[in-house]
């Protein structure tokens, strides 16, 4: 009875990359650190000692180096029942788990969301994971956890289109935000996907193919009814108008928009007019390559990030009548004084730090610093 515990927790805790490189000389494959916090595994011996990982049992965030291996030996594990481990996964202070650098047969995957399922677990996510085989049709109970958060990235599944519905079918509803970067396929069967109803924020960033066509597609009509911000920084965005259309098209309606590491140009001539959500307030359009301030901008836009353009000159009143916080900073216009336009009382213009060569190559390393202000 005291080595029943070991599959289970195996399987739990064997598959997961570091966040932070590790030293070659790592004595042992996992070290957890002195908090009981940080539990991170690095199994890249040939033949590894898998019962290391049971040192993470106490830790909050679990992180384990599959070395891209196949864990194909451990499907055996993947019809044990979770029941017989409730009792042990609920004292498990486990909140974060990334998953990662494997391959890893699809009934595994679900066996470690059962496990997880009775689990104090917030936070999920698959970074270069390649999923083998068909998801198995889950059952009435022994769903998976309640996610908060979930991110994929670099995550490809045999199951083509239909892996997010299929994914979707082993979490309990909850989600609050969902993130996946480069992804092999964002073309969802939108009849198979169930409706995210708590969700309030969909990142889509680090997807350069996906293209406005694309958003259209992955925007699943009524499948979003709640989300109050949508990011899609660096996704192959070309104009205003197309995401206007697909948002529409999608009848999504999120407060906060992030468009920024675009190649954003001017909506192109005769294209239909669009009528933004009518919540939509805040719009990221920082490192898109404009050198005008856009037309057709949402009508209650309040918050506006222009920083890191080709601006030439100070936007006028009337293009953005109703803005009341403005941030402008790494734009031409501003380069022989910058401070001008920082001293002006009550304009809204919020300085930011000064764009680098390296915040232009990632969209993910951008830090916004608003400020409260009202254009005069």
């Amino acid at each position: 009875m005291v080595r029943a515990p070991c599959p289970l927790l195996l399987l739990l805790l064997l598959l997961v990359p570091p966040l932070l490189q590790l030293s070659a000389a790592t004595p042992e494959p996992c070290e957890i650190d002195d908090e009981d916090v940080r539990c991170v595994c690095n199994f890249t011996d040939p033949e590894p000692d898998w019962s290391s990982a049971l040192q993470c049992m106490s830790a909050l965030e679990v992180e384990v180096h599959g070395s891209g291996r196949s864990l194909q030996q451990f499907e055996k594990f993947a019809d044990t029942n979770p029941k017989e481990y409730v009792d042990l996964v609920r004292a498990l202070r486990l909140q974060r788990l990334t998953v990662g650098a494997a391959q890893i047969p699809a009934p595994l995957l679900v066996a470690v969301l059962r496990g997880l399922g009775s689990s104090r677990l917030k936070q999920l996510t698959l970074v270069d994971l390649e999923v083998t085989g068909t998801m198995p049709v889950p059952p009435l109970e022994d769903l998976g956890p309640k996610l908060l958060t979930l991110s994929l990235r670099n995550v490809s599944w045999a199951t083509g289109d239909a892996w997010l519905a299929k994914l979707q079918q082993w979490l309990k509803p909850g989600l609050k935000k969902l993130n996946i970067a480069q992804a092999h396929s964002l073309a969802f069967l939108c009849a198979d996907l169930h409706t995210f109803s708590s969700l309030q924020t969909l990142d889509l960033s680090d997807n350069p193919a996906l293209g406005e066509r694309g958003l259209t597609a992955a925007l699943c009509p009524n499948k979003f009814p709640t989300l109050e911000e949508l990011t899609l920084r660096n996704s192959g965005m070309e104009t205003l108008s197309g995401v206007c259309a697909a948002l529409a098209a999608a009848g999504v309606k999120p407060q906060r928009l992030d468009l920024s590491h675009n190649s954003l140009r001017a909506t192109t001539q005769g294209a239909p007019a669009c009528t933004w959500p009518s919540a939509l307030n805040s719009l990221n359009l920082s490192f898109a390559g404009l050198e005008q301030v856009p037309q057709g901008l949402p009508a209650e836009l309040s918050v506006l990030d222009l920083s890191c353009n080709r601006l030439r000159k100070m936007p006028r009143l009337e293009e953005l009548p109703k803005v009341t916080s403005l941030t402008l900073d790494g734009n031409p216009f501003q380069e022989p004084d910058a401070s001008k336009y920082q001293e002006v009382p009550n304009s809204g213009v919020v300085p930011v730090s000064t764009c680098s060569a390296l915040a232009m190559g990632m969209s993910g390393t951008v830090a916004l610093l608003r400020g409260a202000g009202a254009l005069a």
